[in-house]
């Protein structure tokens, strides 16, 4: 805590307002402070002398000491919270011995789900565990989303987390995205609604010194990919607009500046076939500069999603930036018109050196470059990290996971199972008695408690099977980690499942991390529920009757693949004959 002894420059003194503070202490700072500032670099937890083994990262003593960074976006897990708060408070000691002391804003993607994409979201570890964000918009309620952003703030906080990369809130209009997963659903105004609750939970009423700064993503909405690819890759880096519903996947955006977001991402896409440049939209001044901050009011941070100026090499393969549409620029060109645009951070990006060089050059003014930093140091300082620079690590342990935030995930979990079949009217398959031999795949067979576990499904009375929804793998590097493709299952994959089905009365647990054609079951599975991440105990919990699905589909799921390629990418509702709706879920009680 700053006490009135440390004062020495105005900028350290909290009675002062953030916007005063901002303004003396960039009135102090060198041009290499002030262009570390506009970097959000990559950390993975560990050592932070060491550079990263999974990135191509410098250490963090590096990234804070010399380049000037302190903007950090975490990567990794530590074993228990007060490991995480002590990494946090030493980092901070780094921060504190560098130049004006600027304290680290350390950042993450999500980290309370089970899914896990290095770039994208990391599973629970130390921290409670929820279903995704699909699960939510399954359940349908902005106060339980506004109490789980809640949960997220308290743990944050706690290890010292203050930026969260998220929400994501694009739409769930193009079935084959890999990032599906992540968002609310396809409906505009349940996503704007439970994106803005989302919002609340973490920042409050107002960002302040107890929040959690929200940074809503990928505006103008991601979604509406070219055949379902995604723009991390240069296959996917169309967004298309084949129904005209552009105004659809603003939607959720205007809710969440609305409810106050600090900060926006626009994503890696261009749109194609619009009124807009055929760029990337980080470089699109038409879509940061004039529709985001002069039409919508937004004068927040936008960051750049991460990697749009260097190539790297990821997991042992190229990663060419993401420079969709000013692939043919220099770096230095290409972070001029990224200001030009409006931008103020680079994500991802250590090349402070590049930066620099755009000043002395001409191609960005220094002016230019106060405007950005100005809003980052306010933010800084708004949420108080200069007078709270370390936290509580042996209080952390007590904050985080605790029985109360534990609870409220696994009801979460049990309640977004969405039930799609259940035998027949007179004759439900679920929920199950007691006394069954079951035949258990992919499922712990001792969560079943009262039945009998075989190893055979010829000696069961009932198989419980957990499948994934369907994707086409890639071997390429990063991405490894996206589930695209089609959604057809291979011919192996559902000949297996029949032939269980065949065997022995069959329950299909369905992860829908995306959606999945599931017609080839339909009829022969006893009953079929899908869940968007849920532990063993807690599908058991449901199956059993111990607790009852209440989800209703997020999202259409298509009865074919030609009902996916006829669905139009940036529409709503669009999937010609669904095998389910929007909207569907069957209880226990009809």
């Amino acid at each position: 805590m700053t006490t009135v002894t440390d004062i020495r420059f105005p900028f350290q003194d909290p009675a002062l307002s953030p916007e005063r503070r901002a303004d003396d202490l960039l009135s102090r700072l060198p041009l290499q402070d002030k262009a570390g500032l506009l970097f959000v670099g990559i950390s993975v937890f560990g050592d932070p002398t060491l550079p990263s083994a999974m990135f191509p990262a410098p250490s963090l003593e590096t990234t804070v000491s010399k380049l000037r960074i302190n903007h950090i976006y975490v990567i990794g897990d530590a074993d228990s919270a007060r490991e995480f708060a002590q990494w946090h408070n030493r980092s901070q000691d780094i921060a504190a011995r560098t130049g004006f002391g600027i304290p680290i804003t350390f950042g993450t993607d999500p980290r309370h789900g089970f899914h896990f994409n290095p770039g994208a979201s990391a599973a629970a570890k130390v921290f409670s565990q929820w279903p995704e964000h699909l699960g939510f918009g399954a359940l349908r309620s902005e106060e339980l989303v506004e109490r789980y952003a809640d949960v997220i703030r308290r743990e944050y906080t706690a290890v010292g987390l203050r930026l969260a990369l998220h929400p994501q809130i694009d739409l769930a209009t193009e079935p084959r995205w890999a990032r599906l997963n992540a968002t609310f659903g396809e409906d505009p105004d349940l996503v704007a609604r439970l994106g803005a609750a989302y919002v609340r939970g973490l920042q409050g009423s107002a960002l302040g010194r107890e929040s959690v700064s929200a940074m809503a993503k990928h505006f103008p909405g991601g979604g509406p990919q070219k055949d379902g690819e995604d723009p991390h890759f240069a296959y996917g880096k169309e967004q298309v607009y084949p129904g005209r519903r552009w105004d659809d996947h603003l939607k959720p955006f205007i809710a969440a500046i609305d409810a106050g977001v600090s900060q926006m991402m626009p994503y890696y896409g261009m749109p194609v076939g619009t009124e807009y440049e055929e760029i990337g939209f980080a470089f699109n001044k038409a879509i940061i500069t004039d529709l985001l901050r002069t039409e919508l009011g937004f004068d927040g941070i936008v960051c750049t999603d991460f990697g749009l100026v260097s190539d790297v090499e990821m997991f042992g393969a190229p990663f060419p930036a993401r420079a969709w549409g000013v692939e043919h620029l220099s770096a230095q060109e290409r972070i001029a018109r990224l200001f030009d645009a409006g931008c103020d951070q680079l994500g991802g990006e250590f090349c402070v050196s590049e930066l620099l060089a755009t000043v002395r050059s001409g191609l960005v003014t220094e002016e230019r470059l106060d405007q950005s930093a100005r809003r980052v140091l306010i933010e800084k300082f708004t949420l108080g990290l200069f007078e709270e620079r370390h936290v509580d690590a042996d209080g952390a342990k007590a904050a985080v996971a605790t029985d109360e935030m534990v609870r409220a995930g696994i009801d979460a979990q049990r309640d977004s199972h969405t039930l799609l079949t259940n035998g027949t009217a007179d004759a439900p398959t679920l929920p199950l008695p007691a006394g069954l031999k079951i035949y258990a795949k992919n499922i712990d067979g001792s969560v079943f408690d009262g039945c009998e576990i075989v190893d055979d499904p010829a000696a069961a009375d009932l198989a419980v099977l957990r499948i994934a929804a369907a994707y086409e793998p890639r071997t390429n590097g990063f991405e490894l980690f996206m589930h695209a493709g089609s959604l057809d299952y291979t011919d192996d994959e559902r000949d297996e499942i029949l032939a269980v089905c065949a065997a022995v009365p069959t329950v299909l647990v369905v992860n829908l991390d995306r959606p999945a054609i599931l017609t080839p079951f339909v009829d022969v599975a006893a009953a079929i529920i899908a869940e968007y991440g849920a532990t063993d105990r807690s599908v058991a919990d449901v199956l059993l009757g111990r607790a009852e699905p209440r989800g209703r589909l997020p999202i259409d799921l298509p009865r074919s693949m030609a009902s996916v390629e006829a669905n139009k990418s940036d529409t709503p509702f669009d999937m010609p004959d669904a095998l389910f709706r929007f909207g569907h879920g069957l209880t226990y009680g009809a």
